[in-house]
């Protein structure tokens, strides 16, 4: 299939405006580059109410954003995803995936916390995943406090927030923490090493390109023994059964395709639901792209109905 016309004209007005690219910049350069460009592809959403807050983490505060689709009863329990945002571990904040959280909140009718984690590479593997994680239980022991139901969590991100959302569910199902009931997973990093077809196929050309993806992993892991850690690569888990359901949407020009195809593959062969969804003239990053890629906003309302059906499913339970 080929490129999507709107992806094609977005990558047309990339290529025409001259932009560097994220690994020729400083990490500090490179988060303000990336949100001018999310900022300038997004939807436009409204939501009922949104909360920024502080939570203690492993490694001191971390900030969180807690989106409210709707005014609630005062005893009304809404089931709650927590959303960790993608950007190599390295770029990615509360506000360049803000309109997909709030879009979330209100096609699924959950509450949605984003959770702010720790960066490299001032904070390397594994500080992500710990905060994460932490978040994580924060959500489970304090959802009383903001309408949610701590017997209904969804975790979710896109690529490297897809990967922390995996690695937060192995985590979650090895301390026989209750109440995971679904995984979002938007073309997660799944792999030990970037080499798959898609890899080099779409090296260069479609937005992300192989020397950005070896940018951020250089920035994020401490050395190479981190590739074999299952809490940077799921793909190396030795057990990946008994996991909650998941989506996995994949793009079909992204150079992490291939890894999302192959993790979806492992966790039905655990025994595992799965729903892969390619969607296949698109690129890496589209998912954020509401305001031009209508194929953006259709892949967010598919999450949103997978979402509401796993709520559902878990409720009756």
């Amino acid at each position: 299939m080929p490129l999507d016309p709107q992806i094609a004209a977005v990558l047309d007005a990339a290529q025409k405006a001259n932009l560097p690219e994220l690994w020729q910049l400083t990490p500090h350069d490179a988060r303000a580059e990336y949100v001018r460009r999310t900022n300038r592809l997004k939807a436009d959403v409204d939501i009922y109410r949104f909360e920024d807050r502080d939570i203690d983490g492993p490694g001191g505060r971390i900030p969180v954003r807690i989106y409210t689709p709707r005014a609630l009863a005062v005893t009304e329990k809404l089931p709650v995803l927590v959303w960790y945002h993608g950007g190599g571990y390295v770029i990615g904040d509360l506000d360049t995936h803000d309109w997909v959280c709030r879009a979330l909140a209100n096609e699924a009718d959950c509450i949605v916390v984003a959770v702010d984690y720790r960066l490299a590479p001032e904070h390397k593997f594994p500080a992500a995943v710990e905060d994460c994680y932490a978040a994580l239980k924060w959500v489970a022991a304090k959802a009383t406090e903001f309408n949610a139901d701590a017997a209904r969590i969804a975790v979710g991100g896109d690529s490297a927030g897809g990967n922390l959302a995996t690695v937060a569910s192995i985590l979650a199902r090895d301390d026989g923490f209750p109440g995971i009931c679904f995984q979002l997973l938007v073309y997660p990093v799944t792999a030990p090493e970037p080499e798959t077809k898609s890899h080099h196929a779409f090296a260069e050309g479609y937005l992300l390109t192989r020397k950005t993806i070896t940018w951020f992993f250089t920035h994020y892991l401490r050395s190479s023994n981190d590739t074999k850690d299952f809490r940077y690569a799921p793909l190396e888990a030795d057990d990946l059964s008994s996991l909650p359901p998941a989506l996995i949407i994949i793009a079909g020009f992204d150079p992490l395709r291939d890894e999302g195809v192959e993790y979806a593959e492992a966790l039905i062969h655990a025994g595992n639901r799965v729903r892969l969804s390619n969607y296949e003239g698109m690129v890496h990053g589209f998912y954020l792209m509401g305001g031009l890629v209508d194929a953006s906003r259709r892949a967010v309302s598919e999450s949103a109905t997978m979402l509401r059906e796993a709520f559902s499913n878990a409720a009756t339970v």
